[in-house]
């Protein structure tokens, strides 16, 4: 069984001159009561007695008094600890016989549970390694935060490089008029001389028909002249017309090939062969941004793995609360974090994450709970009725929702009663 505080008796405290206090054993107790009566130096008096010499007031003894600060605490597990007389010295009375002063209630008393706003006030980080630290996953979840961070940078860095790439191959020239690799001017000037060459062979055709026409029409004009020659005119008529015959050539085969084409190929090549380069820079600065590409979505399901281990591990921790994790370095409740908390879930997430850090200590205490309204508070003692916790904390008014009041440092009850306020009475 955790312990609880079961009575409460102050002298003599800081603003005290005489409280006499019994909260609740499960919920919300609050002590109520205008500006400088004396509401915080009850919490102080707690934390002193429980707490040891690191919690003792600068100036304990109340001012205008004179005799010394005396405490004396009631305990759930038996124990009474007192603080009295000139040196205030600690007396721990145990049933059961045990002895330690300090140190045997150091065994159930935690420090945040002193002092619970000091555990809500730290940092984000600080909060979520304290959880963490108990739960036994802390620095294996720093480690998997690390890996994932540095996969998150490498990704981000990968990227924008490929971003970059795309960008870039985007601006550069594309020619759609051009071949894939470059023109060799060297091929052009063979296959002009290719060509020039056959057109010289044609124009020899040319000449050597030119050659027996003029030789058919002399014969012809000889024959006509010479009568008596006619048998053997006909007879060399005859042959140069075999010859006429097999020098005979087609038109297509007579007619001159252009080489204006290659001509302007030539002319054009250095144009085309920068084109040329200029698409295979753009086609190669494509693939450079399509590998980057391919690299940003790997470290994508890289850094979504790491992510899942994480979830996995704190998942399978055992949470001091249903609804608690921690993302990023920092608590989530309920999908909030700390700074969208209602001011309920934050005590209670305070709470839980303090209670599990010594299980024994069943109290928390909680100074200046006027900011609080009082829906706020009635699902903050509702949780603690049903967490069986005690609450102690002060409050800046004379409401129903206080327990005692306190004025000019005494403790007064409504109608001469102790008043214990519960959840759900308002």
């Amino acid at each position: 069984m955790s312990v609880k505080i079961i009575t409460l008796e102050a002298e003599n405290v800081k603003r005290i001159k005489a409280v006499s206090i019994e909260p609740t054993a499960n919920g919300l107790t609050i002590i109520g009561g205008n500006n400088r009566q004396g509401k915080t130096s009850v919490l102080d008096a707690i934390c002193w007695a429980l707490g040891g010499d690191r919690y003792k007031p600068s100036q304990p003894q109340r001012t205008g008094s004179e005799l010394p600060p005396h405490l004396k605490l009631t305990l759930s597990n038996g124990l009474v600890v007192e603080r009295s007389g000139k040196n205030s010295s600690l007396k721990v009375i145990d049933p059961n016989g045990r002895k330690g002063g300090q140190q045997l209630l150091n065994e159930f008393v935690e420090q945040f549970a002193l002092d619970l706003p000091a555990f809500m006030e730290m940092s984000d980080k600080k909060k979520a390694d304290v959880l963490l630290r108990i739960i036994g996953i802390g620095e294996q979840l720093y480690t998997m935060e690390q890996n994932e961070q540095k996969l998150y940078n490498r990704r981000t860095e990968i990227g924008r490089i490929a971003d970059q790439k795309k960008k870039f191959a985007q601006e550069m020239p594309l020619y759609t008029d051009v071949p894939k690799e470059p023109v060799s001017a060297a091929d052009l000037i063979a296959q002009q001389q290719d060509i020039l060459a056959r057109n010289g062979q044609r124009q020899q055709w040319q000449r050597e028909m030119q050659s027996i026409d003029i030789a058919v029409k002399n014969a012809e004009a000889e024959i006509q002249r010479t009568e008596q020659h006619l048998a053997d005119l006909r007879s060399q008529l005859a042959e140069w017309q075999e010859k006429a015959q097999a020098a005979q050539k087609s038109p297509e085969e007579l007619a001159m090939e252009s080489t204006e084409e290659l001509e302007a190929q030539l002319r054009e090549v250095e144009t085309i062969n920068a084109k040329v380069r200029a698409n295979c820079d753009r086609e190669k600065a494509e693939l450079d941004a399509d590998d980057f590409q391919k690299q940003y979505e790997k470290l994508s399901g890289e850094l979504e793995n790491a992510r899942d281990n994480r979830r996995r591990l704190l998942e399978g921790a055992q949470m001091p609360l249903e609804g608690l994790t921690v993302e990023n370095g920092a608590l989530i409740y309920k999908g909030q974090a700390w700074d969208n908390m209602s001011g309920a879930d934050q005590m209670i997430v305070a709470a839980s994450i303090v209670r599990r850090l010594n299980p024994e200590c069943g109290f928390v205490l909680l100074d200046k709970l006027e900011q609080l309204d009082m829906q706020t508070l009635a699902d903050f003692g509702k949780w603690l009725e049903n967490e069986g916790l005690q609450a102690i904390a002060t409050r800046v008014s004379t409401g129903d929702e206080c327990s005692i009041i306190i004025e000019d440092g005494y403790s007064v009850t409504k109608a001469d009663e102790p008043k214990t306020w519960k959840a759900g009475e308002f």
